[in-house]
């Protein structure tokens, strides 16, 4: 799928905002600047986040919580990740169970989420992103692409 501009990558997060249930985690991955932020943010403004969300860059994990938005999210940048240990010090699977899991670099991290719609961004030479998806078994019914 090929998303022509910013405002086509937010809407994918909108759209994703409707179809997320608990338990869902969602990997973005692609280059820096690849729009993987901009799928999260269009969907926690779609689940009621006011104003923009931050990058977690720095703080690695950023939860959201009711009445903040509709479900519990947490997004998670794991770009300065060294080893996959310092996840498990995290916790954020235990965190997550009840709300959304949206990991960002989830390449740092093989094999942790086996389940989770994953979404890889690449950009194009126009400008666009191209978007590739692998839908697990969980969201087969659900995506709508």
């Amino acid at each position: 799928m090929i998303l022509p501009d910013p405002q086509a990558t937010l809407a994918l997060g909108v759209r994703l905002a409707e179809l997320v249930r608990p338990g869902d985690v969602i990997t973005l991955s692609g280059s820096l600047g690849a729009g993987k932020t901009s799928i999260a943010r269009g969907l926690l403004a779609a689940l009621g986040l006011a104003g923009e969300a931050p990058s977690p860059s720095f703080a690695i994990v950023q939860p959201y919580a009711p009445p903040e938005v509709r479900i519990p999210v947490l997004h998670v940048d794991l770009y300065r990740i060294e080893t996959p240990r310092e996840i498990d010090e995290l916790g954020i699977d235990e965190e997550a169970a009840d709300g959304v899991l949206i990991v960002e670099w989830p390449e740092r991290a093989p094999g942790f989420w086996p389940d989770a719609l994953a979404l890889a961004l690449a950009s194009e030479p126009d400008g666009g992103r191209r978007l590739t998806a692998h839908v697990p078994a969980a969201w087969k019914a659900r995506w709508p692409f």
